[in-house]
Formats: C-alpha cells, structure tokens, sequence
C-alpha cells in the first residue's frame, strides 16, 4: 500500500519515541502505547480539506479547527493550541515542522507539480507563513509528488537542495551524532528527507529517522510519508496503524483511498 498512510503509520510507530528518543535503528515498531498524535490528525484534516473543497481556505481552516478540538490532546505546540480555538484564526509566523507534517495529501491529489506546490503552500500558510515553514512544506510535498510520479532519487534531491538550499550530502550517521530535538523546519525537514534518500525500504527508512534522537514521530512521519511514494509498506504495518486509529479518522482515511487514489 501507498499514499498518505506512510505518514501515520510513522507517526505511530515514532510516538513512543518523541520525548524518549534512541539513537539506534534496532527497536520494536509497535508496543502497547503506540498511538496516532496530532501529525495523523492534521494530516487527515488536510485529507478532509482535498476532500470537501481544495479551492476553499475557508474550508482547510474549518478542517484544522474541527479535529484539532475533536483532539485537543494530541499533542500540538503552543500556538497552534491558541490557533485552534480563535474566532478568526490568522497565520502567526510559525517556521515549525507542523506544516511538513501534515502536508502529505496534496501532492497525491495534484495532477502537477505546480499544482502540488500551490496546495502545498495553501495548506500551510494558514498558521505556517514564515519563509521557513512555508518551505519545509514545499520541500515535502515535492519530494512526494516527484516519487509518486517515478522520479529517482537523485532527481528528488537535486531538485529540494536547487529549489530550497536544503544540504542533503550529510550522512545518517554523521546527523545522527550530535543531533537533538529540534521543531524548526530547516532543522528537522532536510534530515527527513535524507532519512528517505538513505533507506532501503519504507521500513528502513522510519528506522533511519526515529535513529536521530530528535522529534520521532514527525520527523517518521515526514520520512514516511515521502517512503510510501516510492515504495510499498509492509502489509503488518499497514495493519497495526490501522488498528490504532480511530473510527472517524479511519473514515476520512478511507474517503481520501476511494476519491483520490
């Protein structure tokens, strides 16, 4: 299976691990507290967006506002907490990894490039207007649109290190050393995708990006998100992530499946 499930199942299988990181690819995917966070809640709030109106921004706020506060404890960062309980929410300059996250369906709805890029952005720039923040979603989505559409991964990263500046010639093992918790997208997103480029499979990959030590489940669910465009995930993580979810956000999952894909 692909698509925006390689998000969530790296939220989940990252969630036991965000505020205990490990610095070692040898862990056991799944325990008994592995559980979705708000990377899986946004990213299927955007899904319902796509969904019910991609040309409405009015809509795509409805849809952050709406599950956001039907999940009010899944673990979002301060302002965004704010954000989601304003009358008339406006963007508030965040540069953090929450728009990277959560950015997934756009590029499996576009028909282009361009066209991903424009969702992509939209999606973001409700709360995420800082430059890098912006960027951080730019850089994931075209990096999935550019896998799901057959592109190597070299192509993929010529163009986000040409289109974003990103320095995505570090080793895992070299980032791996000194790195930490870290919510910036210019500080998390590049070690994402190169979590991507260095794997082997889908599976290697969310043990690529959980080995950092720094914001598991979303730096698995960004990692992830770009892996299932380019490979299949194993059907027994498909399967315990989606036993982990929740009947209303299954809906939407499986709406977004049958309109989309």
């Amino acid at each position: 299976m692909k698509g925006i499930l390689g998000a969530i199942c790296g939220d989940i299988i990252g969630s036991t691990r965000e505020f205990n990181p490990i610095k070692t690819k040898d862990f056991e995917f799944f325990k008994d507290e592995s559980t979705f966070t708000d990377d899986t809640v946004m990213t299927l709030a955007v899904a319902n967006w796509l969904i019910d109106d991609k040309n409405s921004d009015d809509v795509l706020i409805n849809k952050l506002q709406y599950w956001g506060n039907t999940y009010p404890y899944a673990g979002y960062g301060g302002s965004f907490r704010k954000w989601l309980v304003e009358d008339d929410p406006k963007p508030y300059g965040s540069w953090a990894n929450g728009s990277a996250m959560r950015v997934s369906p756009c590029p499996w709805v576009a028909n282009s490039l361009d066209e991903s890029q424009k969702l992509a952005k939209r999606s973001a720039i409700v709360t995420h207007n800082h430059p890098e923040g912006i960027n951080g979603a730019l850089a994931t989505s075209d990096a999935i649109y550019l896998a799901r559409t057959g592109g190597s991964k070299e192509k993929i990263k010529k163009h986000i290190e040409k289109e974003y500046g990103y320095d995505l010639d570090r080793t895992i093992c070299e980032i791996r050393q000194d790195y930490s918790f870290d919510v910036s997208c210019k500080g998390s997103v590049p070690e994402s995708i190169i979590c991507f480029l260095e794997g082997n499979s889908y599976e290697d990959t969310i043990r690529n990006a959980i080995s950092l030590g720094g914001d598991a489940d979303t730096q698995a669910a960004i990692a992830g998100s770009i892996a299932s465009a380019y490979w299949e995930i194993p059907e027994d993580i498909v399967n315990n992530s989606l036993n982990r979810l929740n009947d209303d956000l299954l809906g939407v999952l499986i709406n977004f499946e049958e309109k989309f894909m």
